[in-house]
């Protein structure tokens, strides 16, 4: 890209001081990345730029081998290179998206860690995480990815545990969970390097409400009952989540959080519209069906993953709320990949 593809024209400004050096930032694109993240991560640095008639960021995107890479949607990216030697004072970040613990090569992996161990400052968006972690980045700090892979990532990572924010900036690592929180993400970056005031402008251009806390949560799995506001649903469904593997009877759930069980039972009629016992089942089966599709455990595994005493009671659910068996699932994966017309 030239310097002139970097500064586009635009209706509002905003004067700022500044003579320091350009942030160069280098978005590494796996197969099936999520293009909503990546354009939410590019688009605030092109604002800032826009607005200020600045050059303050550049950006550039790399493949493993320089060639296109297909997003999740179907679209092709074409890359500026493949994977070349950055500055130790570049940022990178990795961009992934659906499959992520299948989406980076050994080749990719040795890039990152070399990079790394040069001062490179390296993060990820949506699912990066996944090789970031096979790489051996992240370690102590704080991170996330999707909430809908987080599971996946845990079975994968056991000694690894994400946060369910929208994005952390913890000892130069920099993750989000995709989406718009790649937005919210480079606008702490650019409040951080510029000021609040241009971070509010970039925000006002992205037509971005910012969360205005990295500990905003990506999803409310408890929507309804936190809309409820009745502190004992809350409890029961984060009770309910953190037990997944180790199913704990309604009664049992129902004195953990101070109630009887007839009237967590009335809760969760009056509110979610199902019973206590059908909701916990539906949150195993959902868990089930995330780490078949992403991770190579066998049915058994995941069976006792999510707290079923076989793998013959897990299909049994999993047919009753996908129409087909987990093994019946999962080839019919394998199929779509091997055909060439995908």
């Amino acid at each position: 890209m030239t310097s002139n593809s970097f500064i586009p024209k635009g209706a509002a400004s905003f004067r700022i001081d500044y003579d320091g050096p350009v942030t160069d930032i280098h978005f590494l694109l796996l197969p099936k990345m999520t293009m909503l993240a990546f354009s939410a991560a590019v688009e605030p640095l092109r604002l800032a730029n826009q607005v200020t008639g600045r050059e303050l960021y550049r950006w550039f995107l790399m493949t493993e081998d320089g060639e296109p890479v297909r997003c999740s949607n179907g679209i092709m990216l074409m890359p500026d290179s493949g994977l070349e030697t950055l500055p130790s004072s570049a940022l990178a970040f990795v961009c992934a998206g659906t499959e992520p613990a299948d989406s980076f090569s050994n080749k990719v992996l040795a890039w990152l860690r070399k990079h790394n161990a040069f001062g490179v400052t390296i993060g990820s968006v949506c699912t990066g995480a996944f090789a970031l972690a096979r790489a051996g980045i992240i370690r102590k700090q704080k991170f996330t990815l999707h909430w809908e892979n987080q599971p996946a990532f845990c079975e994968i990572f056991p000694d690894l545990v994400p946060t369910a924010n929208l994005y952390e900036v913890d000892r130069g690592l920099m993750t989000c969970g995709g989406g718009h929180a790649a937005t919210d993400m480079m606008l702490e970056m650019i409040e951080r390097d510029h000021g609040q005031d241009l971070a509010v402008i970039v925000s006002d251009m992205c037509i971005h409400s910012r969360s205005g806390s990295r500990q905003g949560v990506q999803k409310s799995a408890y929507a309804v009952a936190l809309g409820s506001r009745n502190p004992h649903l809350i409890q029961a469904m984060q009770f309910m989540q953190a037990t997944v593997e180790e199913p704990e009877d309604i009664a049992g759930i129902a004195d953990h959080v101070g109630i009887s069980r007839r009237q967590l039972e009335r809760l969760f009629k009056s509110y979610v519209g199902t019973s206590p016992v059908q909701y916990y089942i539906d949150l195993r089966v959902a868990r089930a069906h995330a780490l078949l599709n992403e991770t190579s455990l066998s049915v058994t595994e995941i069976a006792a993953a999510t707290g079923f005493n076989s793998a013959t009671q897990l299909a049994l659910r999993f047919r009753k709320r996908y129409g087909q068996s987990p093994g019946a699932f999962r080839k019919s994966w394998a199929a779509k990949d091997q055909d060439p017309s995908e």
